[in-house]
C-alpha cells in the first residue's frame, strides 16, 4: 500500500518542483538573463573543447582531423613516463614547487593577516597593506628582471655583497640547484599579500565579544591569536588549501619563463608540466601535449577529491564540496 501511495504522490511532487522552478525563473528573470552570456562563454570555451581530449588517444594529423586520426590507445601516456621522456622529472619539479608553495602559501599569508589585524595605527596599517599587496600587480617579466638584479653574476646585489665580504661570487645562472628555492620564494613573495587579504576579510567577520571576554579572563595577545583567531580561520584555510591541492599538478607557465626563460642550464631543473607541454607541442605534436594535459586534469581531480574527503573527516564535515 505504501509503495502505491508513493507512486501516486511522485507525479505531484515532480509537478510541484517544476512549478517552483518556473516561479523562480519568472521572479528573477533579469538576473538569470544576466548569467546567459557567461554561461555561453563557459560552454564554448570549457565544455565544447572536451571533445578535443580524444586527441590524447590518437596520432593526430590535420588532414584526418581529431576523430579521423589513427587510434594509438595509451601510447602517448606510456611515452610520457618512459625513460626517453622527461615525464618523471617534470612531474617531480611541478609537485616539489607546488607542495612547498602550498605550505608557505598557508603559513605566510595567515601570519601577515594576523600581524595586520593586530596593528592599531591606521596610517601605518594602510601603508603596510599597500606595500604587501603591491607585488601581486607585477607581471612575472618584471619579477624576473628584479631577480636578475639580485642574482646577476657581474652586477647582482648578492654577488656584490659577497665580494664586499671577501667571498667568491656565485654563478647563479649556471647553478640549477638553487633555482627551485628561488622560484618558490618569488612565488610566495608575489602571492602572499593577495592571499592575506582573503584571511583579513574573514577576520573582519569575527565576533569581537569573544576577544573582549578572553581579555577579561586574562588571556594574553598570543593566547587570543592561538586559541581564537587561528581556529576561526580554519574553514577559510581549508577551502583555499583544497583549491591549491586541486592545481598541484599545474605549474605557473609565466613564472618559469619570466624568471628562467630559455636558459639551457637551468630549464631542466625547473621545467614544470605546463612549460613541458608548450615545448612538446611544437616538437612532438598535439596528441602528446593533449595526453599530458589530460593527465594533469585527472590527477588534479583525484587529489582534490581525496583531500576534500580527508578534510571533511578530520575537520567536522567542513570541506570544499
Amino acid at each position: 500500500m505504501k509503495s502505491k501511495r508513493n507512486q501516486k504522490e511522485a507525479p505531484g511532487l515532480v509537478g510541484g518542483r517544476k512549478n517552483e522552478f518556473l516561479r523562480e525563473m519568472k521572479r528573477n528573470k533579469g538576473l538569470y538573463l544576466m548569467c546567459v552570456p557567461a554561461l555561453i562563454v563557459l560552454v564554448m570555451f570549457c565544455y565544447i573543447p572536451f571533445a578535443g581530449t580524444w586527441m590524447a588517444f590518437t596520432d593526430f594529423n590535420v588532414v584526418d582531423g581529431i576523430f579521423g586520426s589513427k587510434f594509438v590507445g595509451l601510447n602517448n601516456f606510456k611515452y610520457f613516463f618512459s625513460e626517453s621522456s622527461m615525464g618523471w622529472q617534470v612531474t617531480y619539479n611541478t609537485l616539489f614547487i607546488n607542495f612547498f608553495g602550498i605550505i608557505l602559501g598557508l603559513i605566510v599569508p595567515i601570519s601577515i593577516a594576523v600581524f595586520f589585524n593586530e596593528i592599531r595605527g591606521k596610517i601605518f596599517k594602510k601603508l603596510t597593506q599597500s606595500f604587501m599587496f603591491f607585488p601581486y600587480f607585477l607581471s612575472w617579466v618584471v619579477v624576473g628582471a628584479i631577480i636578475y638584479g639580485f642574482f646577476s653574476t657581474d652586477v647582482g646585489v648578492i654577488n656584490n655583497m659577497l665580494r664586499s665580504l671577501g667571498m667568491e661570487p656565485v654563478k647563479w645562472y649556471a647553478e640549477p640547484k638553487y633555482w627551485k628555492g628561488i622560484i618558490i620564494t618569488a612565488s610566495m613573495w608575489k602571492w602572499s599579500g593577495y592571499s592575506s587579504i582573503i584571511y583579513m576579510a574573514a577576520m573582519a567577520n569575527f565576533d569581537g565579544s569573544l576577544y573582549e571576554a578572553a581579555e577579561v579572563d586574562g588571556a594574553s595577545k598570543f593566547q587570543r591569536i592561538l586559541y581564537l583567531t587561528i581556529p576561526m580561520l580554519k574553514p577559510t584555510a581549508v577551502v583555499l588549501t583544497l583549491m591549491s591541492i586541486g592545481r598541484i599538478f599545474y605549474g605557473d607557465f609565466g613564472m618559469i619563463y619570466g624568471i628562467v626563460g630559455n636558459n639551457p642550464v637551468l630549464i631542466d631543473a625547473v621545467t614544470v608540466i605546463d612549460t613541458y607541454v608548450y615545448q612538446t607541442m611544437r616538437t612532438l605534436g598535439f596528441s602528446y601535449a593533449t595526453a599530458i594535459g589530460l593527465f594533469q586534469s585527472v590527477m588534479g581531480l583525484i587529489l582534490v577529491s581525496v583531500a576534500n574527503r580527508m578534510a571533511k573527516k578530520y575537520n567536522d564535515g567542513e570541506g570544499l564540496f
